[in-house]
């Protein structure tokens, strides 16, 4: 699968818009998706880390046009927890010294939400 396939579209609600600000995203996504699939599409696509993925499969809804009744589909919904304070990193490097370089990742994802 394709990361463009993976990700359908984001949810914006109130609810998914206070969450924002504690670095959580709401996606909806395909049913087929697992967790690893989405947090590789979330990082390809926006150029974040990703520190936790939450997936529910939401069950459809009855529906009633007239006199006829059916369901809504049933759909799965990801909720993404992303790095905001991606801070240094250290490691050791050959000889035992001490190197520190920055992570070069996005602290928001600026295409979600208008």
């Amino acid at each position: 699968m394709f990361a463009e396939d993976i990700i359908i579209k984001p949810i914006i609600t109130e609810k998914s818009s206070m969450a924002m600000q504690q670095g959580k995203y709401t996606f909806k996504v395909s049913k087929k998706a697992t967790k690893i699939d989405i947090k590789n599409a979330v990082e390809k696509l926006f150029g974040v880390k990703v520190l936790e993925v939450r997936t529910i499969n939401v069950k459809g809804k009855p529906k009633r046009q007239g006199v006829h009744q059916g369901m809504t589909s049933d759909w799965k919904k990801a909720i993404v927890t992303i790095n905001t304070d991606p801070g240094e990193f250290k490691y050791l490097a050959k000889g035992g010294k001490e190197q520190k370089t920055s992570k070069k990742y996005n602290t928001t994802i600026a295409e979600f939400g208008v």
